[in-house]
């Protein structure tokens, strides 16, 4: 089931405001993959990318989500497809069936949201290897609403493509 693509309320406070924005975001890939054969949704649909399938944008997401959350905020191992040094790894899921990458996005997403829920927005990634870790929790969460939404711009625009399903919210 796709879940609710609610915004957070207009006078929320920061966390929920943040929290709101990015799983609004995450619900929108769910819903553009509903309905999607298996077959369509490791169909490429840009000559120039063959990776960027619908599956491939929903692996990408959940690694995205373990290496912002888990590896650079809380400091843990560097592992993933994103991390063994092929480019765009994260993206190489053929014979993995949707609904599976999308059961792992959703796991992977309530871990992030547990992560966020314990720890103060002020707070600074633990990883001593990754630049990226400088930034404070808040700034990871922004940067996870931007990322998500670019994808679910990417999302929208392949769903068009493999059936001419439209919509936004």
């Amino acid at each position: 089931m796709t879940p609710q693509r609610d915004r957070p309320p207009f006078t929320a406070d920061e966390r929920t405001q943040l929290l709101g924005w990015l799983g609004m975001q995450r619900s929108i890939i769910h819903w553009k993959c509903e309905g999607l054969s298996d077959a369509d949704a490791h169909r490429p649909v840009l000559p120039a990318s063959p990776l960027m399938t619908m599956a491939g944008l929903v692996s990408h997401l959940r690694w995205t989500e373990q290496c912002w959350f888990e590896v650079l905020f809380l400091g843990g191992p560097a592992t993933g497809p994103q991390f063994v040094g092929e480019e765009d790894a994260d993206m190489m899921v053929e014979g993995v069936p949707l609904a599976q990458l999308l059961d792992e996005y959703a796991r992977q997403c309530a871990v992030s949201d547990e992560i966020v829920a314990a720890h103060s927005l002020d707070e600074v990634g633990r990883h001593p290897d990754f630049r990226s870790a400088a930034g404070n929790l808040r700034w990871m969460m922004l940067h996870m609403i931007e990322e998500t939404a670019r994808h679910a711009g990417h999302a929208d625009a392949i769903r068009e493509l493999l059936d001419g399903s439209t919509g936004y919210y």
